[in-house]
């Protein structure tokens, strides 16, 4: 089957590329060891069931929100890019 400058099976190593590098940026994400005892950014005492659900805790629950917000906005980038997109 013709496909024109792509060859067989590029989409799918595109989608299996885009799959890994999430799975990459996550494990990345993820902290190894004790947790702290007290919050990074305000200094605020984390409990210690966090400290055992989460390894490696370094933020309280608040800090913790407001980091993943920043994160979230933070990656609004299409990389498939739309062809509506592109006109516009």
């Amino acid at each position: 089957m013709a496909t024109g400058w792509a060859g067989d099976g590029a989409v799918q190593d595109q989608i299996d590329a885009t799959v890994n590098d999430g799975v990459q940026r996550a494990r990345q994400q993820l902290r190894q060891g004790p947790g702290r005892e007290r919050c990074e950014e305000c200094d605020a005492p984390i409990p210690a069931a966090r400290r055992q659900a989460v390894p490696g805790v370094r933020l309280c629950v608040a800090c913790q929100q407001a980091q993943d917000a920043e994160q979230r906005n933070a990656s609004l980038y299409n990389r498939r890019g739309s062809k509506d997109s592109q006109l516009r």
